[in-house]
């Protein structure tokens, strides 16, 4: 079908990009709203990031999605950031206005907000936070608990200098441990959140050991393909508390879908319904 002049486009770059229930997401608010828009999934190769992006305002796209593995590609592609992506040195979300790009993080927001509302006893000051990852995903996350007020957070990745360098940018209360340190860094953490892609369709095992964590932990998977990772259905058979990925997609993808569409959309149990319901 042709494609009307009022249609506003928007998208996803990933690479891959198949497993991203973005598109489901935000085809459900357009329908739902009654809005001339279209999502859509956007293949691309490292490679070709920046290319890709400066073509697609030519092509009628009002803005994107970036995840893995652009999040900082597209940091360094934007002429203009706000606060957040200025933090995490990671964007998420891209707005077109002519030539100019801008770039945005909405994973803070999603994350924090996904915690909160699936894990209402969690409280910033409960303990030590441990963070598995430091990717631009693993960027947000950090940020978002440091500005929430924890009082120390543990990094741990498998490429040490990674895990330092994210350290380094969120601040004092952040350091980093080497791998070989996650049963001491468990011991006594309040909350625990993976932030890789381990544990996801198509990847290897996060295969850790949560045996360390106290009784009253919370763990956290930003993974949402399976909705249930190995690591959460672990927690749950602890009966920890457990907060699951899905939320952190729906959450940061508010403002984004208000921003491209020109409505504040609700996150609401049909929605993630509709979401889980993508293959």
């Amino acid at each position: 079908m042709k494609r009307r002049n009022s249609t506003r486009l928007a998208g996803v770059l990933g690479w891959p990009v198949g497993h991203s229930r973005s598109p489901r997401l935000h085809g459900h608010w357009l329908q739902h709203y009654g809005i001339d828009g279209a999502y859509v999934p956007l293949p691309v190769r490292p490679e070709d990031f920046a290319e890709a992006v400066r073509l697609l305002p030519r092509m009628g796209f009002v803005g994107a999605n970036v995840t893995v593995p652009h999040k900082e590609a597209a940091f360094r592609l934007c002429s203009l950031r706000d606060a957040a992506a200025e933090r995490c040195g990671a964007v998420n979300m891209l707005l077109f206005d002519g030539d100019a790009i801008e770039g945005r993080n909405t994973d803070v927001f999603g994350f924090l907000e996904n915690l909160r509302r699936g894990a209402p006893h969690w409280r910033a000051d409960d303990g030590p936070a441990v963070l598995i990852g430091a990717g631009g995903a693993a960027r947000a996350v950090a940020v978002g608990l440091v500005n929430a007020g924890v009082p120390e957070l543990r990094i741990l990745n498998r490429t040490q200098a990674r895990a330092e360098a994210l350290a380094a940018l969120v601040g004092s209360t952040a350091r980093a441990l080497p791998w070989s340190d996650l049963p001491r860094a468990l011991s006594g953490a309040a909350l625990l959140v993976n932030a890789t892609s381990l544990g996801m369709v198509g990847q290897d095992k996060l295969g850790i050991d949560i045996a360390p964590l106290p009784n009253a932990a919370t763990v956290a998977d930003i993974v949402y393909a399976p909705l249930e990772t190995d690591l959460l259905a672990a927690a749950r058979r602890r009966g920890l508390a457990t907060v699951d990925g899905l939320g952190m997609l729906l959450y940061q993808a508010q403002p984004a879908f208000a921003a491209w569409f020109g409505t504040k959309p609700e996150v609401t149990p049909e929605l993630r319904r509709a979401v889980l319901e993508a293959e």
